[in-house]
């Protein structure tokens, strides 16, 4: 792939090789974010073959098959290498043309593959014929020397898990448990799922105890929750008082006291009445008495000036 990246110029090349690093490191565990670095790398350099065939699988990961078998078309166009024959025919699996994955697995292409290939070519071609319905036939297809093989290859696993499953699907459960367990004995990096398979015909459930404690800490909240509103409702419902003696908030404050105060003022008043009426009537004057004492004072007074003027008139006369 370098040196196909070095018919670029060189700011352009490395540019082109960062976005197909990505496409690699994602594609496996975020394949729309590789399949978005791989249009990029697409559009700077369509013309090289390597990032050709990189957009392809991107494609591929994604399930654009019809997108991925264009670009698979167009890497071998520029190479005129057959190594992109197996993934094609898988293409035309994923469009529902089985029927030519299937023509694709006789073609002399096949025969210049290497042995990952024609393994690869092989489970392809089973995987047609169950999409056909031809399950027996997929057994057969294959029943290989390399399934044989007590050797184990980088695609020793995939194949036994392949036999396994299709002798599952045609309910020959023993043997498929057979199968799962060999499989799981050649998948060194878990690349297939054998184990759980096995544990399932064995009737073995597995609980997730990060899942358990999750959920226990969610029936926790909910509870404390269900708490909350409970108190909140308790609040809302207690008693209120309004100014027509109707229930009101007791957070409000009580208007019992303030009537007991207001007795209390009353009662004081009545008090204080009974005493004026009951006291004698020397401490209580009447208005009539103080009536006649202001009469004879003003009495008193004319009778001063009265004699006061005619002594003045006797001196005159004498």
């Amino acid at each position: 792939m370098r040196q196909e990246l070095m018919s670029l110029p060189k700011g352009l090349a490395e540019e082109v090789a960062c976005n197909l690093v990505m496409v690699a490191r994602l594609i496996d565990d975020e394949p729309e974010q590789a399949y978005a670095y791989s249009r990029i790398a697409l559009r700077l350099a369509s013309r090289v073959a390597a990032v050709r065939e990189a957009a392809g699988f991107a494609a591929y990961a994604t399930q654009k098959y019809s997108e991925a078998l264009a670009e698979f078309r167009a890497a071998r166009r520029m190479t005129g290498s057959v190594e992109l024959w197996p993934v094609m025919a898988d293409c035309e699996r994923g469009l529902g043309r089985p029927e030519r994955a299937l023509a694709m697995a006789g073609e002399p292409e096949v025969q210049k593959l290497d042995k990952p290939g024609q393994v690869e070519m092989r489970l392809v071609a089973a995987g047609a014929r169950r999409d056909m319905g031809q399950l027996d036939a997929a057994i057969v297809t294959l029943q290989s020397p390399e399934l044989a093989s007590n050797s184990v290859q980088p695609w020793t696993a995939r194949l036994r898990y392949a036999y396994a499953d299709a002798l599952l699907a045609a309910t020959r459960e023993d043997e498929a448990r057979e199968w799962f367990a060999k499989a799981l004995e050649a998948d060194k990096d878990g690349s297939t799922d054998a184990s759980d398979r096995l544990a399932e015909l064995d009737g073995v459930d597995f609980v997730d105890a990060m899942a358990e404690n999750h959920d226990v800490d969610a029936d926790a909240e909910l509870e404390a929750d269900d708490d909350l509103d409970a108190a909140r409702g308790e609040v809302e419902d207690a008693p209120e008082f309004d100014d027509e003696g109707e229930e009101e908030d007791d957070f409000e404050g009580d208007d019992s006291d303030v009537v007991r105060a207001a007795e209390v003022v009353d009662a004081d008043e009545v008090i204080d009445a009974d005493l004026v009426e009951s006291a004698p009537n020397e401490a209580v004057p009447s208005v009539d008495k103080a009536e006649k004492a202001d009469k004879a004072e003003k009495a008193d007074k004319d009778e001063k000036v009265d004699k006061s003027g005619r002594s003045e008139q006797s001196d005159k006369d004498a």
